[in-house]
């Protein structure tokens, strides 16, 4: 890097790449301006063999990098689901949260069986859980994700699956604040905006993501959602009053922010990806997602150098949001070592595990109407 007093901005980009192994572009990037992790689709997911190896190869390049990366992975449950067919398939939060009606501890013992398969498979932090509230029939993309229609519902549900996941070691992410639940347009195609007060938000949408505070989850993903009772010129991810204001002031959250993907229309429509590391920095976000575009994403990490050395971004912003990526990773990765075949032969897939979601799978639930294929929920 050859600046000494340059800071290691890298770590505030989770990336994502194509294929089952990492391609040299990809490779390059992620040693050379120091990433901070990785995000696995389906797209690099083959079996079990085959992403123990890849995420050993990632292993392999933190420390080339000289700082292990933080391995990510959307698995919810239901249909979004990276791992299906690898893992215990899980039924959607849907089919959990009715489950629990019956037996409030099935959220944690869930969160806990998960959390020990993808640490097997070398993986450290979840996108998961929705805390979304199914508000919407005409929500295309939240639906039957979601653990129930009701926030009080949501919010014991989605805070018992937190204990239990990061409990048993591996870190959570409660989205997508500060609430997708009541939208009809999907923010992978567009921009959508929910009109409602400050005291409908209070009462349903912020609910849970104040339990999941209260249930210390480590990140917070933001919605590409116009909230205009909140900020009317700006979507959550890029709004101070929204994330430094209502996350951090009034909700007391002291953990990772995490942007949804920066390359979904909602945002990318908007502003170019410099623009949007400035935004986004500014208003609150400590992580960004950027899923699939190399270019975009070695221009995002340029783009965070240049706004820190010209003072567009405050160094002392910059230095907050690095903290608190040394803290998850050291809570999720610690002293890392890569995954074994064996253990996760031995753990992912066991007996207890299959019980556990044939019980859940016998769980009979109206699944809702949402039906759009989910990138990045």
């Amino acid at each position: 890097m050859g600046n000494a007093s340059r800071l290691p901005l890298g770590q505030l980009f989770v990336v994502g790449f194509e294929g089952s192994s990492v391609p040299e572009r990809w490779r390059a990037l992620l040693v050379d301006e120091g990433l901070g992790g990785v995000i696995l689709f389906k797209r690099n997911i083959e079996g079990l063999e085959q992403v123990v190896t890849l995420n050993a190869e990632l292993f392999e390049l933190g420390k080339q990098a000289g700082a292990p990366f933080i391995v990510s992975v959307d698995q919810e449950g239901g249909r979004v689901a990276r791992l299906r067919g690898i893992c215990t398939d899980v039924p959607s939060m849907r089919a959990v949260g009715v489950a629990a009606d019956s037996d409030s501890d099935v959220p944690y013992r869930l969160g806990a069986m998960m959390a020990r398969e993808l640490s097997a498979l070398g993986f450290h932090w979840d996108f998961a859980p929705v805390v979304d509230v199914d508000t919407n029939p005409q929500n295309p993309v939240i639906g039957e994700r979601s653990f129930a229609r009701d926030a009080a519902v949501v919010a014991r549900r989605g805070a018992r699956f937190i204990e239990g996941m990061q409990g048993a070691g591996v870190a959570c992410s409660a989205k997508h604040f500060p609430g997708h639940g009541d939208t009809d347009v999907d923010s992978h195609h567009a921009l959508p905006r929910l009109p409602h007060d400050l005291a409908r938000l209070e009462a349903v949408e912020l609910v849970p993501f104040r339990a999941a505070v209260a249930a210390g989850v480590a990140s917070v993903m933001t919605a590409h959602v116009m909230f205009p009772a909140l900020d009317d010129s700006e979507p959550a991810t890029l709004s101070p009053a929204i994330l430094d204001g209502l996350l951090r002031k009034q909700l007391g959250y002291q953990g990772v922010v995490v942007s949804d993907d920066l390359e979904m229309a909602a945002v990318a429509d908007r502003y170019g990806i410099e623009e949007l590391v400035r935004r986004g920095l500014l208003a609150g976000v400590d992580v960004f997602l950027v899923c699939h575009d190399v270019d975009k994403q070695a221009a995002a990490v340029t783009a965070a150098h240049h706004l820190v050395e010209s003072g567009r971004v405050p160094r002392a912003r910059a230095l907050e949001a690095l903290a608190r990526v040394a803290a998850l990773k050291q809570r999720y990765v610690g002293a890392p070592a890569a995954p074994t075949l064996a253990e996760a032969q031995a753990v992912v897939r066991s007996p207890p595990h299959l019980e556990l979601a044939a019980r859940l799978g016998a769980v009979q639930v109206q699944e809702s109407r949402g039906t759009s294929p989910v990138e990045l929920g």
